[in-house]
């Protein structure tokens, strides 16, 4: 889908993490994951706000922790079995789209590690087309620490700079990227941090991604609502359809993409599957070409 179509939206979801919840009451994230049906119940209430919502977004993309095991540890094969279950009842009119974050390929991720993430739910990056927009789907742990398999880390670099190249002969309305861990959580030059990207790594990756004219920019990992921009490039940090690590609540990002700008707001589960979207941001998508 090369070509502008009109405004079009889709829902973003990050952090399902079946597992966590109880790991983090326990105050044993590395092996307290042994129950996950409050996730189940919050992945089940997001798949039926998504099912209800009329006009259909053009796909869902889940940006990463799938699941709270890690690669190799107890649970995460009957997590990510449960999470194929819940995710199985979405729409079939509704595309989605993995993202892999450090609890699918381990903090320091392995050849192994992303063949086995690859074979589960699909490749690591790649890019996608919708009405004129290019999207970018990133693995930020190869940013993070691709210290076991640093040919991947160059393949994506490379593969990365082809993209771009492409999208600036094409004429896009705009390029969209989806990654985990966020540049930033909120101001391009904060120090290091667990949930963001290193700085020296991340100031390169910014300037690219500026040069390449990228509009946004959506993550995951902080399990809260954060952000911020750089040199036009916005920085959308979303929390958690599972467990919550600040004040927000369970939620959902609804984005909506129009000629000039894109423009999202973060909704509660219960909010988005009582209310729908509001009047305001429907009434963009309904300004035709």
């Amino acid at each position: 889908e090369y070509q502008w179509k009109g405004p079009f939206y889709f829902i973003q979801g990050a952090d399902p993490q079946f597992g966590l919840m109880k790991a983090w009451t326990h105050g044993d994230t590395n092996n307290g994951d042994d129950e996950w049906g409050e996730e189940i119940k919050l992945a089940e209430q997001a798949v039926q706000a998504i099912n209800k919502l009329n006009p259909k977004p053009k796909f869902f993309v889940l940006c990463g922790d799938l699941v709270h095991g890690m690669p190799g540890s107890r649970w995460k094969k009957n997590q990510e079995q449960d999470l194929k279950d819940v995710l199985k009842n979405t729409d079939r009119d509704i595309p989605l789209v993995f993202v892999s974050g450090n609890h699918d390929i381990g903090n320091t991720p392995t050849r192994e590690t992303i063949d086995d993430y690859c074979k589960n739910w699909g490749d690591d990056y790649f890019s996608f087309w919708v009405g004129g927009v290019f999207f970018l789907v990133l693995n930020s742990q190869l940013y993070f620490d691709s210290s076991k398999c640093p040919e991947l880390r160059q393949a994506q670099d490379a593969w990365l700079d082809e993209q771009l190249a492409v999208a600036a002969n094409q004429n896009c309305k705009h390029i969209i990227v989806f990654q985990h861990i966020p540049l930033f959580l909120s101001k391009p030059d904060e120090d290091d941090d667990y949930f963001n990207l290193d700085k020296s790594v991340r100031q390169e990756i910014m300037e690219k991604f500026h040069k390449a004219g990228i509009r946004a920019v959506f993550s995951g990992h902080y399990h809260r609502n954060a952000g911020g921009s750089y040199k036009g490039l916005e920085m959308v940090v979303s929390s958690a359809i599972g467990c919550q690590l600040g004040q927000d609540t369970h939620g959902l990002r609804v984005v909506v993409v129009t000629e000039e700008k894109v423009v999202h707001r973060y909704y509660s589960l219960t909010e988005l599957g009582s209310h729908g979207i509001e009047k305001e941001l429907l009434d963009m998508l309904a300004k035709q070409k």
